[in-house]
C-alpha cells in the first residue's frame, strides 16, 4: 500500500504505518522529552526520553482511537474497513464504500471527533480526580489538549477532514445528491488549504519566520486531497445510472468452443484481428473459458484441423467476471482493486455479453463530459 508497512490487525482491521510516521514519532518524542527535561530538571536524561516516547505513543494511540471510531460505526452499517493507516498527518480509515444515506454518512464522520472529545474528557477527569502532579500531570495535560485539538482540527468543514464529510452529508441531505455534497465540501477544503498555505508563506516572506511551516504542509495536504476527492466525485456522477453492459466493447473477441483450431486461426487470428485473447462460448452462448493466441503453439499445426477450441481453452472463474446489470462504478472499482484492464460481462443466466475494457470506460466518460452540439 504505497510503501506502508503492515504491523498487524486491530479488531480484525489491517493496520499499516507509513514510513514517515517514524520520523514524526522521533520528532514528537524529542520535543516532549526536551520539554519535560526543561520543566522538571530533576529528571534524568534517560527517564525524560522514556517519558517523551511514552507520551508520543499515547498521542498516536489517540489518533488510532479516533480512526477506530469511524471504523466501528462504518462496520455497524455493513461497510467493510479495508485498513487503518498512520502517516505524517495523522491517521486514515479506508472504507470499502460510502454510506447509503446522508444520516449514516454523518454518523461515520462525526464518530472520530466524538471519540477524541471523549478521550479529552476522560484524561481531564483522571488528572483532576487523582490530583496528579509533576511529570504525570504534564503528560495528562498534553494528552487532553492534543485530543481536543485533534477533534477541533478535524471538524474544519472541508474535505478530506471529518468536518468536510459532515458538510458533505448535510448538503447531500438538502439536495438529495451525494456528489453535490462532495463537490461543495471539496471546494471548502480547498479554500482552507489556501488559507493554511498563506498563513505559512506570509510570515516567511514578510518576517523571515518559518514558525508556521507546518501550516504550509497541511495546506498542500488539504489542496491535493480535496482536489482529488472532487475529481473522483465528478467521475462517480458521470457513471451514475450506467451498467457494465453500457461499456461493453463492440465486436468483442468471442469464439465458439466447437471451432477447430484451424478455423479459429483462419477466422480470428490470420484475418487481422488484433486481439491476443478470446472468450469461448458454448452452443447456448454461455461463457465457458478463454483461449490465447499463444495457446496455439502448444498444439502441432498438423493437428489444428482435428482439435477444437474447447480442448485447448482455459476455464474462467466467476470471480473474474461481472454481471451485465452491475453498476459501472462498481466495475471500475473492481478493475482498480484487481489491477485488471479487461473483464468479461455476462448475464445472470451465464450468457456472455462481451468484454469490458478500462479504456472503454474512459472513452465513455469523455463522451459524457463533452458538451452536446447545438
Amino acid at each position: 500500500m504505497n510503501g506502508t508497512i503492515r504491523v498487524g490487525n486491530l479488531f480484525g482491521i489491517p493496520f499499516y504505518i507509513h514510513p514517515s510516521w517514524f520520523l514524526v514519532l522521533g520528532l514528537v518524542t524529542w520535543s516532549y522529552s526536551s520539554g519535560l527535561a526543561a520543566q522538571f530538571p530533576q529528571l534524568s536524561a534517560g527517564l525524560a526520553l522514556l517519558l517523551g516516547l511514552m507520551t508520543a505513543l499515547m498521542l498516536f494511540a489517540s489518533v488510532v482511537a479516533h480512526e477506530l471510531g469511524h471504523s466501528f460505526v462504518a462496520i455497524r452499517q455493513g461497510i467493510d474497513v479495508k485498513s487503518i493507516t498512520l502517516f505524517i498527518f495523522g491517521g486514515l480509515a479506508s472504507l470499502e464504500k460510502e454510506s447509503k444515506t446522508p444520516g449514516e454518512a454523518f454518523w461515520v464522520a462525526i464518530a472520530g471527533p466524538l471519540v477524541s472529545f471523549l478521550l479529552c474528557g476522560i484524561v481531564t477527569v483522571i488528572g483532576v480526580t487523582t490530583t496528579a502532579s509533576g511529570p504525570l500531570a504534564a503528560i495528562l495535560g498534553v494528552l487532553a489538549s492534543v485530543n481536543l485539538a485533534l477533534a477541533l482540527f478535524n471538524l474544519i468543514p472541508g474535505l478530506p477532514l471529518d468536518g468536510g464529510n459532515i458538510l458533505k452529508a448535510l448538503v447531500w441531505k438538502i439536495t438529495g445528491n451525494p456528489y453535490k455534497g462532495v463537490t461543495f465540501a471539496s471546494r471548502v477544503g480547498q479554500i482552507f488549504g489556501w488559507v493554511a498555505i498563506l498563513s505559512g508563506v506570509l510570515p516567511l516572506v514578510l518576517f523571515g519566520s518559518a514558525g508556521n511551516f507546518w501550516n504550509l504542509l497541511v495546506g498542500f495536504f488539504l489542496l491535493q486531497n480535496a482536489g482529488n476527492t472532487a475529481q473522483f466525485a465528478r467521475v462517480q456522477e458521470k457513471l451514475t445510472g450506467l451498467t457494465a453492459e453500457d461499456a461493453v466493447t463492440h465486436d468483442s473477441p468471442i469464439v465458439s468452443a466447437n471451432l477447430t483450431l484451424r478455423e479459429f486461426a483462419d477466422e480470428r487470428v490470420i484475418s487481422g484481428q488484433n486481439w491476443h485473447r478470446f472468450l469461448v462460448t458454448d452452443n447456448d452462448g454461455q461463457l465457458v473459458g478463454a483461449i490465447a493466441v499463444d495457446n496455439l503453439r502448444t498444439i502441432p499445426t498438423a493437428m489444428w484441423s482435428e482439435t477444437q477450441v474447447k480442448e485447448v481453452m482455459r476455464p474462467i472463474t466467476e470471480s473474474t467476471t461481472v454481471q451485465s446489470d452491475q453498476p459501472l462504478l462498481e466495475v471500475m472499482q473492481v478493475l482498480e482493486q484487481q489491477k485488471l484492464s479487461v473483464l468479461p460481462v455476462i448475464r445472470k443466466n451465464g450468457v456472455l455479453v462481451g468484454i469490458l475494457e478500462k479504456a472503454a470506460i474512459i472513452q465513455l466518460l469523455q463522451s459524457r463530459t463533452q458538451p452536446n452540439p447545438a
